[in-house]
């Protein structure tokens, strides 16, 4: 695999269009509602060989069932299994999400998958204790994880955390630096807000910032954008790479 892995958090163009000039997407889909195996494996068909499916982990485990993002969820669940959901937490139906999340990345030969968490999950002992139960026990299969934590996160904290659970700090290097993993995780949000359309500027400072994550022992950058201008800026910033 390239050092430099570009791409956006979903498809901003067809799939077939969009396999023609990047090699990675990160799969939103399968945040809201896992597909279905036959569909991940269709995907997978379509795709070029080394084209990587990055993936974000099932809400089931990172969100609760108070959070807006379950009105995308598609699956019946009882009232009992929506309270058992998010934050990490030791029960049955965490483990059974994390089981069917695995099971994607597997059909998909995802290299790696993000745990976005909410704003809710806080640094609470019982969070961070549950976060830590969570990881310690998963199978992972080879996986990278990679955690984006939101919220008022300590930095030391963070790097600790992600030291002790071999995680991959996931962030916007606009607003913070990467705090540890064996590869840098770049979620571009945009500066200041999702209709941030990056600058020229803006992407020869990223192209700095991922040579910078490299030397220092990362093998390899992922710059993942997740604005409004994804497209465009994702275009442009393969081209100052590919020109450098």
């Amino acid at each position: 695999m390239t050092p430099f892995v570009v791409g956006c958090c979903g498809f901003p163009l067809g799939r077939a269009r969009y396999f023609g000039r990047f090699s990675a997407v990160e799969l939103q889909q399968t945040f809201y509602q896992l597909p279905g195996l036959a569909l991940a494996e269709k995907w997978r068909r379509q795709a070029p060989a080394d084209f990587v499916f990055a993936m974000k982990a099932w809400q089931l485990i990172t969100h609760p069932a108070s959070s807006p993002t379950y009105q995308r969820l598609r699956e019946p669940m009882s009232e009992a299994d929506r309270d058992a959901c998010g934050y990490f937490r030791p029960t049955r139906q965490v483990r059974r999400a994390w089981e069917r999340t695995l099971e994607m990345a597997r059909a998909l030969r995802s290299p790696l998958v993000v745990f976005q968490c909410p704003a809710g999950f806080t640094p609470t002992p019982e969070h961070i204790q549950a976060m830590i139960s969570f990881f310690e026990r998963i199978p992972r299969d080879g996986l990278t994880l990679a955690w984006e934590p939101r919220g008022r996160w300590d930095p030391t904290l963070v790097r600790e955390l992600c030291q002790r659970l071999e995680l991959s700090h996931c962030v916007d290097p606009f607003s913070d630096p990467c705090q540890h993993g064996d590869v840098a995780y770049f979620r571009l949000r945009g500066i200041g807000g999702y209709r941030y359309r990056h600058t020229d500027d803006d992407l020869r400072r990223l192209v700095a910032l991922c040579r910078e994550e490299l030397a220092a022992g990362r093998r390899a950058v992922y710059a993942m954008f997740n604005n409004a201008s994804m497209l465009d800026d994702a275009q442009r910033f393969q081209a100052l790479l590919a020109g450098q």
